[in-house]
């Protein structure tokens, strides 16, 4: 079981966790992204650099990832593409991506895309708080109790 991180967008809090419950749990973590990442020197942790492109790290992780792995991202296209694979997919809030909520998701991504490509100017993100960096803690810690059993 691995976890994969799409490390691009990845908050730097959000990285420190997942490192810290790997060294914790020995559970294999991977960062994939298209710039060089420092990460702990562990055995069960590495960075995977890709090369530069559009989505090149994406269609890495969708390529190596198996249903029995967890997907760390803010991308609603991976998540939706590795849930089909049968993997698991969590936000860095803490959000479960799920089957039944993907496609909502997807369309209303897609929606903000367009009304930002024909100009009409839309607020990003709120900043990760103190709760989401604790949801996500979480959320976590449960995923990796229900693989310990």
């Amino acid at each position: 079981m691995t976890i994969w991180v799409d490390a691009d967008a990845c908050p730097k809090v959000i990285r420190e966790v997942l490192c810290r419950a790997a060294q914790r749990t020995g559970v294999e973590l991977v960062f994939v992204a298209n710039q060089l990442l420092t990460v702990p020197k562990a055995p069960n942790i590495r960075a995977l650099q890709v090369p530069k492109g559009f989505d090149v790290a994406d269609n890495e992780i969708a390529r190596r990832i198996e249903p029995i792995d967890l997907l760390i991202t803010g991308d609603i296209p991976l998540a939706a593409e590795v849930l089909s694979k049968g993997a698991q997919a969590l936000n860095w809030r803490g959000d479960a991506f799920s089957k039944e909520t993907i496609a909502a998701q997807l369309t209303m991504r897609d929606f903000m895309d367009n009304l930002r490509a024909s100009g009409v100017q839309t607020e990003g993100p709120p900043p990760l708080s103190q709760a989401d960096r604790q949801a996500f803690a979480h959320q976590l810690d449960i995923w990796l109790a229900k693989r310990a059993i």
